[in-house]
């Protein structure tokens, strides 16, 4: 393929997600240059631009010959971007400002899913000045309290009693202001899924399911993080399962984004309870899941950046995504402390000792002088492949034993689950 038939690319982001999607992205004969804006610590093409300055990104854009943007985080998705290059040739892969409300607001996606017959828990919306008492004090605080707007993955606490209950809703209100508003729902218990595909509003191409581990802690035990592992395919979504949240969830959705006239060319990511009555929506994303990403594209053997193009003119859904027979394990490296207090500007040391088919995602890293630091919560990915769940997680820990920085943090039980269920074979 020549030049002249190949895209120069902005993915915009700076965490383990971008990483991933730059790595798969580089393998297409289609992609030409690929700049990351910002980027992290690994990721190749890095370029200090503002993508909150839409009129410095376009001039970027135009400076670069760029004709496709790939917005990574729901924070630019959320504020428009794809809204303020509607008069431009550049093409932003992303759904606009109200389709994105599926993720920024939670109230307009239960009030959606509830509107199209979406399979999902019951729930009420409530603002700071109204009383909960009787909705908790009928769940016995068996709730799910989620903050209406967008809070890095932080803003959802599983409560388990009304005196918990009564915390979190504090807890709201110091970080968000006295009337902030947020819905509680009935708690749903069972497994978590992740299914996550591209569409262009009228079909979806799905990748594999997945299965993040949210929790800090062994056990899926502490404070909800932005994610500290997942593996794929999930042994939990059978063909049956699968089917019923087609069925239940996945059409009821594109039908009502049909109906509402939402312009979605993006990714759309569905957040699933498999309970004993079937599967139920817990929530949309509206861009790839992080760390879900590192493990959906490395199982990928059709063309991403194919599968991108192809929601804009039209054709998501005529030609299936093809992927490797083999699971896919991520584990997370965290820094001490997260997901609350924690410190930066770490030595990272050990990652020219991984060994050859192991993947390394940057997440919170940064380049100083040469050297590898940490700059965030979430630090690295180590992804390893293999036909047996189990040898793959075993591979990702082996690994982790040649990495070091202060206060390295992580989760000892990826893929528990699926060993509870039946030993992660095919």
């Amino acid at each position: 393929m020549t030049a002249e038939t190949t895209l120069n690319i902005a993915v915009i982001g700076s965490g383990g997600r971008e990483h991933a999607l730059v790595w798969k992205l580089r393998q297409s004969a289609k992609a030409g240059r690929i700049y990351v804006l910002p980027g992290n610590g690994g990721t190749p093409g890095n370029m200090n631009v503002d993508a909150g300055d839409v009129e410095a990104l376009e001039r970027f854009c135009r400076e670069k010959d760029i004709s496709l943007i790939i917005v990574g985080p729901e924070i630019p998705l959320a504020n428009g971007i794809v809204d303020a290059f509607n008069h431009s040739d550049i093409r932003v892969f992303g759904p606009d400002r109200e389709a994105a409300k599926l993720e920024s607001s939670k109230i307009r996606a239960k009030k959606f899913m509830k509107k199209y017959g979406v399979a999902t828990a019951p729930f009420r919306a409530f603002s700071g000045e109204e009383d909960p008492s009787g909705y908790l004090d009928k769940a016995n605080g068996n709730v799910v309290i989620k903050y209406d707007g967008l809070a890095a993955g932080k803003g959802v606490y599983v409560c388990s009693s009304v005196p918990e209950a009564r915390s979190a809703l504090r807890d709201i209100r110091e970080k968000y202001g006295e009337n902030a508003e947020y819905l509680i729902e009935n708690k749903l218990r069972g497994e978590e899924l992740s299914v996550i595909g591209v569409t262009d509003g009228k079909s979806i191409n799905c990748f594999l399911p997945s299965q993040d581990h949210k929790a800090a802690y062994e056990g899926d035990r502490g404070p909800n993080t932005g994610g500290m592992g997942a593996y794929s395919p999930a042994p939990a979504a059978t063909e049956s399962v699968l089917n019923a949240i087609d069925e239940t969830i996945i059409l009821p959705t594109l039908n009502g984004i049909g109906k509402e006239g939402l312009r979605y060319r993006g990714v759309l990511y569905f957040g699933i309870m498999l309970t004993e009555e079937g599967p139920r929506l817990l929530e949309y994303n509206v861009r790839f899941g992080d760390p879900e990403t590192e493990v959906i594209l490395p199982a990928l053997k059709s063309d991403l950046l194919e599968m991108i193009l192809s929601v804009f003119d039209g054709t998501a859904g005529e030609k299936e995504a093809e992927f490797s027979d083999e699971y896919v394990a991520d584990v997370v490296l965290t820094s001490g402390g997260y997901p609350g207090a924690y410190e930066k500007g770490k030595v990272i040391s050990g990652l020219d000792k991984l060994s050859p088919g192991t993947l390394c995602f940057h997440a919170g890293t940064r380049r100083e002088d040469g050297t590898l630091l940490t700059a965030g919560g979430r630090v690295l990915n180590i992804v390893c492949r293999h036909r047996d769940l189990r040898k793959a997680v075993e591979n990702c820990y082996r690994e982790i034993a040649k990495i070091t920085f202060d206060n390295m943090a992580f989760r000892r039980d990826i893929a528990h689950r699926a060993f509870e269920r039946r030993g992660g074979k095919r």
